[in-house]
């Protein structure tokens, strides 16, 4: 359906069209492939950067202060997805490009069982919280937000929690930004990240909770 991951152009473009139903975005995942619009509204482009950003689980940077705010939110599990969705959707937000198609794409996703949310509550609600896709030993995260201080930084202490930190496991992260760079996340080629591929796919996941549980 893609044409291999390895032939994107020098923006990390794979070809642009074709849809977003479920079958799409899995057949785009497991081939090291991410949708993404050109621009807000656009033409959905089919991404795999070189270098790709990633989050080995046993890298995760957890700082005093961080260890601290964990202290001060509940980590829940696919309890508000819609509601994590579009909080990252939001308008507002700089760079903001998750519209209507990509909301009822990975809501379809995560009612299959697929697509999963991890989010940080404290008394008042929902404070932050990230989604992704999640195939074997693979969690692609897609977005993060938060409404409080370090609130998304907690939720991906709760992901990591989650997926273990053993051999089997990473977090792709697409694009590594310096926010991500100082939680642990590196940049690796292509090639090695399309070559790890296969095993990661194939590994045992965690347990994530059944659809409508």
């Amino acid at each position: 359906m893609f044409p291999p991951a390895s032939t994107a152009d020098e923006h990390g473009v794979v070809g642009v069209g074709a849809d977003v139903d479920p079958g799409t975005l899995l057949t785009a995942y497991r081939s090291g492939v991410f949708p993404m619009p050109l621009e807000p509204g656009g033409p959905i482009a089919w991404w795999s950067p070189d270098p790709r950003g990633v989050l080995k689980p046993s890298d995760l940077v957890v700082s005093r202060s961080l260890r601290n705010s964990c202290r001060r939110f509940e980590t829940r599990v696919d309890t508000a997805f819609d509601e994590v969705v579009e909080a990252c959707a939001d308008p507002g937000r700089e760079r903001g490009w998750i519209d209507d198609r990509i909301i009822d794409a990975y809501r379809l996703l995560h009612g299959l069982g697929w697509a999963h949310s991890v989010e940080a509550w404290d008394d008042d609600g929902l404070a932050g919280g990230l989604y992704g896709v999640a195939i074997g030993g693979l969690f692609a995260g897609e977005s993060m937000f938060h409404q409080r201080t370090d609130a998304s930084k907690v939720a991906l202490v709760g992901l990591v929690d989650l997926l273990g930190s053993g051999p089997g496991r990473l977090i792709d992260v697409q694009w590594c930004t310096d926010h991500l760079a100082g939680l642990g996340a590196t940049e690796i080629p292509r090639g090695d990240y399309l070559a790890g591929l296969p095993a990661l796919l194939d590994a045992d996941g965690p347990d994530w909770p059944r659809p409508g549980t």
